[in-house]
């Protein structure tokens, strides 16, 4: 088994495509994630979102591979802080099931840390939801640690 990350190009769209809806599918009914798939998740239709991303110079999107058959992808953008300094922000990482667990989200995030600190970046962030400790382990094996957490109250708003 020979698995590698690369650089995603506009004919990887319909399998970016279809990784971000079952990445946006897996998260939404965990604990918070109600709320991301409103605010952090890919606006609907995906597509739209991934192939300005493929276009855009601040944005890393690669294809993480098992054999040649893409089984993952991931985004990283760059922004620029309050004082001029940029800072990657990791907006995508997934790795299809049946595919975790050898490698692939290693590739896939080493490429995007090394896109970012090509450009400069001072650090990167990303966003784990509470209790997915799968997701947490998998950052913090990578170096990435918590820096804020969000706290969130539901409202009833018919009242």
């Amino acid at each position: 088994m020979n698995e590698g990350c690369r650089r995603a190009g506009s004919g990887d769209l319909p399998v970016l495509e279809a990784l971000a809806e079952l990445a946006i599918e897996e998260m939404s009914p965990l604990r918070g994630g109600s709320v991301w798939s409103r605010r952090e998740a890919r606006r609907p239709p995906v597509a739209e979102g991934l192939r300005a991303d493929l276009a855009n110079p601040d944005v890393c999107v690669a294809v993480g591979a098992i054999d040649g058959t893409v089984v993952g992808y991931g985004t990283v953008r760059v922004e620029p802080l309050h004082d001029g300094a940029p800072i990657g922000r990791v907006e995508d990482i997934y790795v299809m099931p049946d595919a975790r667990g050898v490698g692939v989200g290693e590739s896939i995030i080493n490429h995007l840390m090394d896109w970012a600190a090509d450009r400069g970046c001072i650090g990167v962030d990303s966003l784990a939801l509470p209790g997915d400790r799968h997701t947490k382990n998998f950052f913090e094996t990578h170096g990435l640690v918590a820096r804020a957490i969000i706290v969130h109250r539901k409202l009833d708003p018919s009242r």
